[in-house]
């Protein structure tokens, strides 16, 4: 009966989130035939604003009160890095969507024993970072505010993070990193757009008004703004790994990267879903630092 109760409680979520999801759709869509403006910056509000992933100093999660922090500026906003302190060797984590740094608790164990220096930055509008608004470009800004200060050999990044660390990496091209390890990382942004545009069912109109604010905001052709093509431009040594059942970033994706990113070893994982975590999968990572 209790887990017949539930099953019908996730049910009725489900269908409430529909609803809410093509609600929000429909009416940016009535709103683009009169305030085209104004409904175009509603679905990017929506789109680029994370419902998850905040932080605050009084509920601060127990692996990132073990750190000294750091508050940096970019522009209007500010960001915070974290560090377990270590030896001279310094590593640079960078999370994805609707997370913040505390999503490397289990990571953790296993990069301290190099003794390494540790540093996680939350993303733009993540954790105790400032804002509402999340971007790649925005975050690839920030890792470069932090690789400047703490002059990390390498970098590591989850998810939507590991895009921004290629994409970080293919602009600056950076001598002082030495290897990189992406995670679970989408390689197309139209991909991830298409999905949203068809999750609220927004016209063509919105759909390429969405496309427009990239290109006037960041220079970015929605097209040229893929993995695949920053992977194709480093010369850093690269780890990439994903899992065969990722239900949030299909493994095809991570394909492509590997295909690009002529220096650079792929594994394959099952089972991990899209969190990855996995002590195996985190040693190898560990020896791919050390070698």
């Amino acid at each position: 009966m209790k887990s017949r109760l539930h099953r019908d409680f996730f049910n009725m979520k489900n269908v409430y989130l529909f609803l809410l999801t093509k609600s929000i759709g429909l009416y940016i869509n009535l709103l683009s035939f009169v305030l085209p403006k104004k409904a175009s910056q509603l679905a990017y509000a929506f789109f680029s604003e994370p419902r998850k992933g905040k932080l605050t100093l009084n509920k601060l999660p127990k692996i990132l009160k073990e750190t000294y922090t750091e508050t940096f500026k970019y522009k209007e906003h500010s960001f915070q890095a974290y560090v377990w302190s270590g030896n001279e060797t310094k590593i640079l984590l960078i999370h994805g969507w609707e997370s913040n740094s505390s999503r490397w608790e289990n990571l953790l164990p296993h990069l301290k024993k190099s003794g390494s220096t540790i540093i996680a930055i939350d993303g733009p509008a993540h954790g105790l970072s400032s804002g509402k608004e999340f971007s790649i470009p925005n975050y690839a800004e920030y890792i470069n505010i932090a690789v400047t200060k703490f002059e990390p050999k390498y970098l590591i990044g989850h998810s939507i993070g590991g895009k921004a660390c290629l994409y970080y990496q293919s602009i600056y091209q950076n001598s002082g990193i030495k290897k990189m390890v992406v995670l679970g990382s989408p390689s197309e942004f139209k991909i991830i757009l298409q999905n949203y545009i068809n999750l609220l069912s927004l016209n063509s109109k919105i759909s390429k008004e969405l496309e427009n604010h990239y290109l006037n905001h960041f220079k970015l052709k929605i097209d040229e703004f893929s993995s695949q093509l920053f992977a194709s431009k480093l010369n850093t040594k690269g780890l990439i790994a994903h899992d065969y059942d990722d239900s949030v970033v299909s493994f095809e994706e991570a394909k492509k990267i590997a295909r690009s990113w002529k220096n650079a070893d792929f594994i394959e994982t099952k089972g991990l879903g899209h969190s990855m975590h996995d002590d195996e999968l985190y040693q190898k990572i560990v020896d791919f630092i050390k070698d």
